[in-house]
């Protein structure tokens, strides 16, 4: 046999052998149904909260202020479920989260509330944590917990639009705390929100999984919430928590995803935040009130405005941020303009220029 018919059939073998391993590979298997997950994990979770205690650490300014330390009920201790809905911290809380046509109960637990700023769902937040997932024994039942990820020192800010919905759902029951910096330009942070969530897998990763997180897995976050920060998901030129326009929760939904939401609540227009009606949420919206001008263009400032850093009015006078080497104050906000084209700053309850749908007729 010469050597380019040896070659030749050694080719037709390895295709034919690696195409029969592809054909005869395991199926993948379809996503399990939300509902019937859910039961599992929320099984997993409130047996996890029942067996389970807390040992906090209350070092205020130092690194390791509101470490939770969380272990298996050995000696009495109190259970973390015996914290539900306590009078004091620790604090267990439920928050209800409708996702996937899923009734959720979201607990988490409360250190400390915070006594500054509370971020929106849509907002970013500079926050250190401790990321574990549970699993239960096929033998023994018994649930444990693996460390998967850890961050003491936040570099980054995350943004709740993009991350799990767990996270995006308890965060903004939180609040940051006091910053101090220091000669060096490093940061002190005290008085600042601490907690603990427990996410069923509907609301973190489900069948996907995350690195080392395995498929339908409920996760245990601990966290301290440092910061945040105000984003523009639509870059009109008003953060997205002041487009919460309704009721004012620090929650905004897009109910145009019917995977999440394939049944949007009864009283969309109260939940929307959605101004003109036109099915997109203001905060994802870039003409509001649909008069056919852009938010960006009704809050340009009229030449002359030499009023803060930006082109835009804010939504509100912005005082500066004594964090940072720059001037942010901008004494202004976003004005009503009448008839005649002059713009109102001072009136309390003024419409602002971007709702008001005869600004067209009136532009600066």
């Amino acid at each position: 046999m010469n050597k380019f018919k040896f070659y030749f059939i050694l080719l037709i073998t390895t295709v034919s052998l690696f195409s029969c391993s592809k054909n005869e590979s395991t199926p993948v298997e379809p996503p399990r149904l939300y509902s019937e997950q859910y039961k599992t994990d929320l099984t997993d979770i409130e047996d996890y909260l029942k067996n389970n205690y807390i040992t906090v650490v209350n070092h205020p300014g130092l690194v390791d202020d509101q470490d939770v330390t969380i272990a298996k009920i050995d000696a009495g201790q109190p259970s973390i479920m015996s914290y539900l809905d306590s009078p004091t911290y620790p604090k267990l809380l439920i928050r209800p989260v409708k996702l996937q046509n899923v009734d959720y109960k979201l607990y988490y637990l409360v250190l400390r509330p915070g006594v500054g700023e509370s971020p929106c769902n849509v907002d970013g937040v500079l926050a250190s944590y401790r990321g574990d997932y549970l699993s239960r024994d096929a033998t023994t039942k018994v649930i444990s917990t693996t460390k998967f990820e850890q961050v003491i020192y936040p570099q980054s800010i995350f943004s709740l639009y993009t991350v799990i919905t767990g996270w995006s759902e308890i965060f903004p029951q939180f609040k940051t705390g006091d910053a101090v910096v220091k000669d060096d330009g490093t940061v002190t942070y005290s008085n600042f929100g601490a907690g603990v969530m427990f996410i069923p897998s509907g609301l973190g990763y489900y069948n996907n999984g995350s690195g080392a997180i395995p498929a339908y897995a409920p996760l245990v976050f601990s966290f301290k919430l440092y910061d945040i920060q105000r984003l523009d998901q639509d870059n009109d030129g008003i953060f997205s928590y002041q487009e919460d326009l309704k009721n004012k929760d620090g929650y905004m939904y897009d109910y145009r995803n019917t995977f999440n939401y394939p049944t949007a609540p009864d009283d969309l227009i109260k939940y929307a935040d959605d101004t003109d009606q036109d099915g997109i949420p203001d905060f994802l919206d870039v003409d509001d009130d649909g008069d056919n001008y852009t938010t960006k263009l009704e809050i340009t400032k009229p030449a002359g405005t030499n009023s803060g850093l930006s082109l835009y009015f804010p939504y509100d006078p912005i005082v500066d941020n004594p964090l940072t080497t720059v001037i942010e104050t901008e004494t202004k906000g976003v004005p009503e303009y009448s008839a005649a084209g002059t713009p109102d700053y001072t009136t309390a309850t003024r419409k602002r220029i971007y709702l008001d749908k005869e600004h067209h007729t009136a532009k600066p």
